[in-house]
This record gives structure tokens, C-alpha cells and sequence, in this order.
């Protein structure tokens, strides 16, 4: 492969670490107190969901996130945090890819309607689709320095 300025193993790594640094702003950008004190982050998920069209978001949010919005609110939160750590970092990358894609695509399916929120879940996606299936560990990565995921 011919690449400009980098190899293209680097440019992977360079796009891995830029959908971590994607996920450390939303993460650092989240009102904290809002979502852990007041429940914020959690009841504009539920508001959206109660209004969705699809039965399956509407009773798949009552079952597992309603019941308990404080510990989801800190999963989300947390998740958004270890994942952009992860994907900076090259550490566990495989797992933080996977990750990733899961929670952009649990976002795409809920806010299906808005379209503000669509393109930046499936950029996302598909970036980690494209990291996980190139292997964007094997440089500048904790996971390449420690030999993990050969």
C-alpha cells in the first residue's frame, strides 16, 4: 500500500485515535452532575423512547434502562470514557472497537428520527468497523507494545 507522510498502518492508528479522541469529547462534554444528580442524560433517552416508533426500542428501554436510570446513566458515561481512553491509548483496542460500534449503534436505533445525531453515529460506526477489520492496534498501540492481539 502507498500512502503520503505515513505508512498506512499509521494513518489507521492515526484514524483509531481519533475516533478515541471523538469519544473522550463526548464524553468530556456531558453535563456530569446533570446525568449523576438530576437524571438529565437518562430522561431526555426515556422521552425519546416513549415517542419511538418501533414497539421494540419503547419496551427494550422500559426493561433495562428505566428500572434503573442512575446505574445507566453512569454505564453510559463511563462507557463513553473507557472507550475513548481505550482507542487513544491502542489498549484492549479490539474490545473498545467492538464497544464503540455497539454503543454508536444502540444511538443510531434510539434517535433514529434525528437526523442531527445520525451522521456523527454512523461516521463513527463506521470507523470502527474499518479500525477493527484493519487491525489499527498493530501501531502506536499499549496493545502492540505488550504483544496483545497479535
Amino acid at each position: 500500500m502507498d500512502a503520503i507522510w505515513l505508512t498506512g498502518a499509521e494513518w489507521l492508528a492515526v484514524l483509531r485515535i481519533g475516533l478515541g479522541l471523538w469519544w473522550l469529547e463526548s464524553w468530556r462534554h456531558k453535563d456530569k452532575k446533570g446525568w449523576f444528580e438530576r437524571g438529565t442524560g437518562i430522561a431526555w433517552a426515556s422521552d425519546v423512547a416513549a415517542k419511538h416508533r418501533w414497539p421494540v426500542v419503547r419496551s427494550g428501554f422500559d426493561r433495562v434502562v428505566a428500572p434503573r436510570p442512575r446505574a445507566m446513566a453512569y454505564v453510559v458515561v463511563y462507557a463513553e470514557l473507557a472507550l475513548g481512553l481505550g482507542l487513544v491509548l491502542g489498549f484492549l483496542t479490539p474490545v473498545a472497537l467492538v464497544g464503540g460500534l455497539l454503543l454508536n449503534l444502540l444511538y443510531l436505533v434510539l434517535m433514529i428520527h434525528d437526523w442531527a445525531e445520525q451522521g456523527q453515529n454512523a461516521m463513527m460506526a463506521l470507523i470502527s468497523v474499518v479500525a477493527l477489520f484493519a487491525m489499527s492496534w498493530q501501531t502506536w498501540s499499549v496493545d502492540n507494545a505488550i504483544g496483545l492481539f497479535g
